[in-house]
């Protein structure tokens, strides 16, 4: 598994997010489905030195029954 960091645009709040998924698409399709309304406007591979000294914010990981 890979992190990827994905930013999204909820009205005029941006937010990135760090996920861990197997590819870029699944990424975006696992944080479309935690914010319905946001815009996803990018998906990158986690920068390993940057991301740490900036962390930003972790998909909360939703148990299901």
């Amino acid at each position: 598994m890979t992190n990827y960091t994905v930013g999204l645009k909820t009205g005029t709040r941006n937010r990135a997010l760090t996920i861990e998924a197997e590819d870029a698409l699944v990424a975006a399709l696992k944080s479309k489905l935690e914010n319905p309304e946001a815009q996803i406007t990018y998906v990158r591979k986690a920068n390993q030195r940057g991301d740490r000294r900036h962390p930003h914010e972790g998909l909360r990981t939703r148990k299901t029954a």
